[in-house]
């Protein structure tokens, strides 16, 4: 699964991009001789200062201490019974949002004898349960809590016999209690889009979200991620609708009365929670991988888009079935976009569902694609799908693979600076957020299992698969990964069969690694200083780990290199910090050029690394490392001082090897000939981003030259990334607003909502009431993400026109704020008349105007539904 806190788009007409850096900078002189960029120290403490005690024995049971807490232990489902298979008759009451099912499971009991059987069913109403041999039934008799049916079985079975149920029902899923939490936003499992059609250009779909247990909203099953089974689905439905499920369509036959079944069936066992279906008016496209299906479901309108949608997917099989040693194991892939998505993706089985975020048009996807989430939901069918987390306390066995899935297939495709880039980020949103909820990678204490979607799970699941990596090198790593993978196939797992694996191939005992990475909570806070003795001709390392010592590990265990430059040289010597504090000592003739810890920045850790201005020089133009030349330019880049050495380090970085790395020395440079020289040659860089700064950068620059050509890419559409479209009239309108206003007259049919509001920002500035049309034909199909700005210029611009005129205007507006599906663009609209309504109180315009605008506002705060914007709306005064 990806979650929607992955998922972001950037508003701003200025290109951005993350800095990475992760030291302070303050500056201040060291020895009187040298800059030294210094970091904050957190806090400063050696071991042998710590005092260890014993708890409180007042605090243990049997000390009659009302403040004692058993600590929540979320385990394994005890498994009683094995589902081991489910069919599926599926009709749909589109009116009333519900399912009419029948379920046919077959199942024995796992080890002891049962005569009574536990099945999760959520919010049911059940019509019969019976117990099928050979041709005959035999009704059973049960008892239901509206969460669970506890059935009496007709005798004991063992576990040597089979025996299959038969539950006729009917589910409503939209009629139990809600639920559900920032990553997984509803508990519903299945969904009804425009279910009665009332919406115009919304397409009505049925899909589900399985995870993390709520497909029993939806059928009868034994709703653990630790169980598992081959399925049938005989899905009914109107003839207009395509469906898709897990598995192979066996069969479509067309019924009498309009509609038609579709026989879909998944011959392999998995999860649960991994059972789907999608229906909707979908185009289709197939392709064909080694003799599996490939398919991409989209909406019509995106049909020619759909292999961009789904960019690499077929390569993308190729490389991780080569890269994990197992090929492919399941019998078809298929990729379908959903409105209203839940989540951000979701990896079911042979039939991933993804949100409509990711249906853009192929210019679209130019600027951001899809390659990242495609491959996260693709690894999963390895691992999560195929090997299986066996409790929700060990999800970063599906999760964590997935985020680092996304991390190889960077490293593949894009280089090395691409992929370390990425992990940065991980980094980062794990750091971020990791102290403020604490606990164990493997977290058997979650309040609720929908906890475990957070950045442990996701972020430090890779960062720590990154580490295993790099601590047993590819050739380990990858056959280890293969073992895994093939001794657990079909089977769910803990995070123990991963270790042994490991220990298999490396012949090593790896619990340290395990324990403290998955075991313990945290990460180190490291303080590093570098000195050299000239006498004794020693380079001194010193590490201190500064994690506070009641909550962290007290000392983790790092093994890792030190490189050290000298004359563009590197000498790398391994090191094992695994003290509090620690000093490490290095023969040098000479002043080391550079000293650099973890030098190929893989620690999940939290650095203070105390270089000078001349280290973070050199290192920016020698260094290897993605991460270390984003810090070196990161800080140098933000130094106020001119400096000749520092200007001519950020200028020279703008023939980095690495387009991030230019990006940030292109909104740093300094004006000279060679920078506007090879800001104009980065105008055709192959990344739209670096493109749209170099021209930001020349214009801040008052490089009228550019002029001309930016003007007769724009007006001859001969750019197709909008990332650079925005840029360049943003640039224009910067060195030349004639000709913005003359190429923006030939670019007001763009539909792009990106350019779309850049021109709006235009037409408000300039404030001429001629605008009105472009704005009252470019709203209602905007996107939400620019409804803010774009209602906001609008407002602008009706506020500077004949208030007795604009009642047109105000019925659209009107329109968008009660009966557009976003909430957003709805309060964006309402905002748009009602900054119209205090300017024309402010104006003293004409009693009757305000009485409409007026009637307008309360209108629009009486239809609403949602209770966030009903929030807004109660700060309202009219």
């Amino acid at each position: 699964m990806k979650n929607n806190w992955f998922l972001f788009i950037t508003l701003s007409l200025a290109i951005s991009t993350t800095w990475n850096c992760k030291v302070s900078k303050s500056i201040s002189s060291a020895n009187d001789t040298e800059e030294v960029v210094e970091v904050v120290i957190i806090e400063e403490r050696d071991l042998d200062t710590l005092v260890v005690t014993a708890d409180d024995p007042k605090s243990f049971i049997g000390n009659n201490s009302s403040s004692f807490e058993v600590p929540d232990y979320r385990g394994t489902a005890k498994r009683e019974h094995d589902l081991l298979d489910t069919k599926l008759a599926l009709r749909f009451d589109w009116q009333r949002q519900r399912v009419q099912g029948k379920a046919t499971l077959q199942l024995r009991p796992y080890f002891k004898p049962s005569n009574r059987l536990v099945l999760d069913a959520k919010g049911f109403d059940i019509h019969k349960i019976a117990i099928i041999h050979h041709t005959d039934t035999t009704d059973l008799k049960y008892e239901y809590d509206n969460q669970q049916l506890n059935i009496a079985l007709n005798k004991t079975y063992s576990r040597q016999q089979d025996y299959t149920i038969y539950i006729h029902y009917t589910a409503k899923p939209t009629e139990r209690p809600l639920g559900g939490s920032s990553a997984i936003q509803s508990n519903q499992g299945l969904f009804f889009v425009n279910h009665d059609g009332a919406i115009p250009d919304m397409p009505q779909q049925i899909w589900t979200q399985g995870e993390t247990e709520n497909n029993s909203a939806w059928f009868p099953t034994i709703d653990k991620p630790n169980e598992r089974c081959t399925q049938e689905m005989f899905l009914t439905v109107e003839d207009r609708f395509v469906t898709l499920s897990n598995g192979l369509l066996i069969n479509s036959q067309k019924n009498a009365d309009g509609t038609r079944t579709d026989h879909w069936k998944m011959s392999q066992p998995h999860a649960p929670y991994l059972f789907m279906l999608a229906i909707g008016e979908f185009a289709v496209i197939k392709d064909e991988w080694n003799g599996r299906e490939v398919s991409y479901f989209v909406e019509p309108q995106y049909e020619a888009d759909a292999r961009a949608i789904f960019a690499h997917t077929k390569e993308m099989l190729t490389y991780f079935s080569e890269k994990f040693g197992v090929l492919y194991p399941w019998e078809k892939y298929a990729q379908v976009v959903v409105r209203n998505f839940v989540s951000g993706a979701m990896e079911n089985t042979t039939g991933v569902i993804f949100g409509d975020f990711v249906q853009r048009t192929q210019r679209e996807l130019i600027d951001n694609g899809n390659d990242k989430i495609v491959a996260h939901e693709l690894v999963h069918h390895w691992f999560g799908d195929l090997v299986t987390c066996e409790s929700w306390a060990n999800l970063t066995l599906n999760e964590g693979f997935a985020n680092y899935g996304e991390y190889l297939w960077l490293e593949y495709k894009y280089g090395k600076d691409a992929a370390d880039s990425h992990l940065s980020d991980e980094l980062d949103g794990y750091l971020s957020t990791g102290e403020a909820d604490l606990h164990n990678l493997i977290y058997f204490g979650y309040k609720d299992r929908e906890d475990m979607f957070d950045f442990h799970s996701y972020n430090k699941g890779g960062c720590v698969l990154h580490m295993l990596r790099n601590y047993v090198g590819d050739e380990a790593f990858f056959e280890a990964l293969k073992i895994y993978l093939e001794t657990n196939a079909f089977s769910a797992v803990e995070s123990h069969q991963l270790r042994l694996a490991f220990e298999r191939v490396t012949g090593e005992d790896l619990n340290w690694f395990f324990n403290q990475w998955f075991f313990e909570k945290g990460h180190p806070i490291i303080d590093v200083k570098y000195d050299y003795d000239s006498v004794l001709q020693k380079v001194i390392l010193t590490v201190q780990q500064l994690q506070n010592p009641n909550t962290y590990p007290v000392a983790f265990q790092l093994p890792t290199y030190v490189d050290i430059y000298v004359n563009k040289t590197i000498q790398r010597h391994p090191i094992l910090i695994n003290e509090r504090k620690q000093s490490f000592n290095f023969d040098l003739a000479t002043r080391p050029d550079l000293v650099t810890l973890d030098p190929d920045r893989v620690l999940l850790a939290k650095l203070s690394d105390n270089k000078t201005i001349n280290n973070y020089i050199y290192q920016l133009q020698n260094a290897p490392a993605f991460q270390d030349r984003m810090d070196a330019i990161s800080m140098l880049a933000y130094l106020e001082t001119d400096r000749a050495d520092i200007v001519q380090a950020v200028n020279n970085a703008l023939s980095d090897p690495y387009w991030e790395i230019q990006l940030v020395a292109a909104k740093k440079c300094s004006q000279t000939d060679s920078t506007i020289a090879i800001l104009r040659k980065l105008m055709k860089h192959p990344h739209s981003k670096l493109r749209a700064q170099s021209a930001l950068q020349l214009a801040q620059f008052g490089d009228k030259t550019i002029v001309p050509i930016m003007a007769d890419i724009l007006k001859n559409q001969k750019e197709q990334s909008y990332v650079v479209m925005d840029a360049y009239i943003y640039t224009l309108r910067i060195l030349s607003m004639y000709t913005t206003m003359q190429v923006v007259e030939v670019m007001k049919q763009e539909d792009n909502s990106w350019i779309v509001t850049t021109i709006s920002n235009l037409f408000a500035d300039d404030g001429d009431t001629l605008h009105l049309a472009f704005f009252q034909e470019k709203a209602k199909d905007l996107d939400d993400y620019f409804a803010a700005p774009f209602f906001e210029n609008y407002a602008s611009v009706l506020n500077k026109a004949d208030l007795n005129r604009i009642e047109p205007h105000i019925t659209l507006l009107q329109n968008i704020a009660i009966n557009d599906t976003n909430f957003w663009k709805r309060y964006q609209a309402a905002k748009a008349i009602y900054s119209t309504l205090l300017f024309a109180q402010d104006q003293n315009a004409a009693p009757q105007v305000v009485r409409q605008l007026r009637t307008s506002v309360q209108q629009i705060t009486t239809n609403e539904t949602s209770s966030r914007i009903k929030g807004y709306y109660d700060n309202w005064e009219f």
